[in-house]
């Protein structure tokens, strides 16, 4: 058996880039995914580019990832998009909503469901056929109001992973969630004087930046042999920004 293969959506830039150079540096082969591929690490088995909400780019994913590695060990769902312009909940037009939830939800619905069946099928490698890695958000609990389609489509992730770590426990693979803070990444960029101010007055119990290495290190600690009875959970990568304080 050589090395262990993942499959990493978003991989061309931001968290996707951190996360895939960390398989790489683990010993991962990777395959990539995304639109284009500006900030890609060297060493990926292929560069995908392609468009998540198509089926037809979704299977041939699959594909072209199992006749380059043989097989898929892991999946990092991490592609998503924000909403193209922030806004007054009661102006959201269905072609901005049908965008979001296509790409972060849909996508991510039925490209798991792809990889599932591929990985149900395979012989299981130091007890388990697979880890499935979802990429959430604060925003899987905290209200937005100018951007409901980030809100709801990453809500609908956090549910993703609970029902497939429940229908996959079975099979042999793990499925979690890491749901980052604010990461500084191409996408926050447009609200970094929002997030600077919040740092600034100790929103944020760790008080900088998040990056997108913080994010890749708890993936790559999921995707590995630890945790081994651990399936549904979520780890928060957002420096303390979840915690209730009185």
């Amino acid at each position: 058996m050589g090395a262990r293969a993942a499959l990493v959506t978003g991989a061309g830039r931001g968290i996707g880039a951190g996360i895939a150079a960390r398989l790489l540096a683990d010993g991962y082969r990777v395959v990539g995914a995304d639109l284009s591929f500006p900030e890609a690490p060297d060493g990926l088995e292929w560069a995908a580019t392609g468009d998540l909400t198509a089926a037809s780019f979704r299977d041939s994913l699959v594909t072209g990832t199992l006749s380059r590695c043989g097989r898929i060990d892991v999946l990092v769902n991490n592609a998503g998009v924000s909403v193209a312009r922030r806004g007054d909940l009661l102006e959201v037009t269905p072609d901005s909503w049908e965008r979001v939830l296509g790409v972060n939800l849909t996508g991510t619905m039925f490209l798991t469901q792809a990889v599932a069946r591929a990985m149900t099928a395979q012989v299981p490698v130091a007890g388990r056929r697979g880890d499935i890695v979802n990429l959430g958000s604060l925003n899987s609990w905290m209200a937005s109001p100018d951007r409901v389609e980030y809100c709801v489509s990453k809500a609908g992730v956090s549910m993703l992973t609970q029902v497939y770590a429940a229908r996959l426990a079975g099979d042999l693979i793990r499925v979690n969630e890491v749901r980052p803070g604010v990461i500084q990444t191409p996408m926050t960029a447009v609200a970094q004087e929002k997030y600077d101010a919040l740092i600034a007055a100790g929103a944020f119990p760790i008080a900088r930046w998040g990056q997108p290495g913080d994010v890749a290190d708890a993936v790559a600690m999921l995707c590995s042999d630890a945790l081994a009875y651990t399936t549904g959970q979520v780890i928060h990568v957002d420096g303390g920004f979840h915690i209730p304080v009185l």
